[in-house]
């Protein structure tokens, strides 16, 4: 899929299912490289990201097979001679995940090379972070031309302490440590829910990890993990998004088995600004029947702050909302991309610098040709679209697709004029 054609300004009504977790599975799918037997990963989304990670997997000599939202990983025969020959280009570069292979793969070879990872152009995200914090498990690291040779005659516990709270290296150092000889303590670890799910993952194979979903975790090494039955939970951003589609146009929708309780800060924003959000026992039921107020400030912040990956989706309903908001970016320094489309689109919103912007509501937005140049930000301009009057056409649809199995089928659901090409 090119591109996205809207013709928006509709209220939106019905339910629609939210998929497995992208940021949940991809670092699951990794860990599966540390177990012996099959790992069956339920409810596992059907994403681009997700196929680039099971290609990587069978190039290290993983045997996968999927029916429909089940993923079947057997990673009995991964070993040196796979792994030396490196994972494919494209593949590794297509996504920003591929990095957590290397703690997955030190857990399970003791040696590793990879290629510096592609994915969004959200920000510079250097992994020096992962690479000092695996040095103290034993890890050594040289610059090759390809990218990174890393190696471990024995991977030793340590405590560890991480100076910011990345996703990444809090990965990372789970996949290498839960492997590793004697006991790791990581404080200042990522609280994410992905994180969360990752170690239930792992214990479920049979991993000793205390602290799950605190900022300490203790980690006691095991030589051997098997596979195991493993659900994954639905994706709060995506649920987010849509969350924020009924917002920008109003009406009510029940958004399917929505995590709801890895979205407090954004049901919480959403109520402030006017929202109505329900927790069923299907999901979370939202409703909009009147013009949101702007909550004056949000500012991004690690879990369980306001979501980075949540800012973008809420910048077009800021731009409908009554009054102004200042939007603080702390995780990213380059997240602004839409700013110039929702201008052209008649949003009165200004970039101030590289991580503040101001957005005074208006009354309407109208639809424009627009370009998605990164993941959440193309879903942004998408509720933007579904929002304004007339037709909206968003091309880059495929950064689109490393986060939405299909963006059009849901909202099309919910009552959405809208179809890809």
């Amino acid at each position: 899929m090119d591109s996205i054609y809207i013709h928006g300004g509709i209220t939106l009504q019905g339910q629609v299912r939210v998929q497995g977790s992208k940021n949940a599975v991809l670092p699951v799918m990794a860990a599966t490289l540390l177990t012996e037997g099959t790992s069956i990963i339920r409810n596992c989304p059907r994403l681009k990201d997700v196929y680039h990670m099971q290609t990587l997997l069978e190039s290290l000599g993983c045997v996968t097979a999927r029916d429909k939202e089940t993923l079947k990983i057997r990673a009995t025969d991964v070993d040196i001679l796979h792994a030396s020959k490196g994972m494919p280009e494209d593949a590794v570069r297509g996504m920003r995940s591929s990095i957590i292979l290397l703690g997955a793969l030190l857990g399970r070879l003791g040696e590793v090379r990879v290629e510096y990872p592609g994915g969004c152009v959200i920000g510079e995200r250097p992994i020096d972070i992962h690479i000092e914090a695996l040095k103290k498990l034993n890890v050594h690291f040289e610059e090759k031309s390809y990218g990174l040779y890393a190696y471990s005659s024995e991977l030793r516990g340590a405590e560890i302490g991480l100076a910011v709270p990345s996703v990444g290296a809090t990965e990372n150092l789970i996949l290498a440590a839960v492997r590793a000889l004697g006991t790791t303590v990581i404080r200042g670890a990522a609280r994410e829910p992905e994180i969360a799910t990752l170690c239930e993952y792992l214990a479920a194979c049979g991993a000793d990890i205390t602290g799950i979903g605190s900022s300490t975790l203790v980690i006691q090494g095991t030589k051997e993990l098997a596979g195991t039955d493993f659900e994954i939970p639905g994706d709060r951003i995506v649920a987010g998004t849509y969350l924020c589609a009924c917002m920008a146009t109003g009406g009510e929708v029940l958004l399917k088995e929505a995590p709801i309780r890895q979205m407090q800060e954004t049901i919480l924003t959403a109520e402030r600004m006017g929202a109505v959000c329900q927790k069923t026992k299907e999901g979370l039921y939202v409703q909009v029947e009147e013009r949101l107020q702007s909550p004056q400030k949000l500012i991004t912040a690690p879990y369980p702050g306001f979501p980075t990956d949540m800012q973008s989706p809420f910048l077009p309903v800021l731009a409908l909302a009554e009054g102004e908001c200042f939007v603080e970016e702390n995780i990213f320094e380059n997240r602004f991309h839409i700013v110039p489309y929702l201008e052209a689109m008649g949003a009165d919103i200004r970039q101030i610098d590289a991580r503040h912007v101001r957005v005074r509501g208006t009354e309407e937005l109208t639809g424009s040709p627009v370009s998605a140049k990164e993941l959440r930000g193309g879903a942004a301009l998408v509720i933007a679209g579904v929002a304004a009057r007339g037709e909206t056409v968003v091309d880059g649809c495929k950064f689109i697709e490393r986060g939405y199995e299909n963006i059009c089928r849901d909202l099309r659901e919910l009552g959405v004029r809208i179809y890809g090409v």
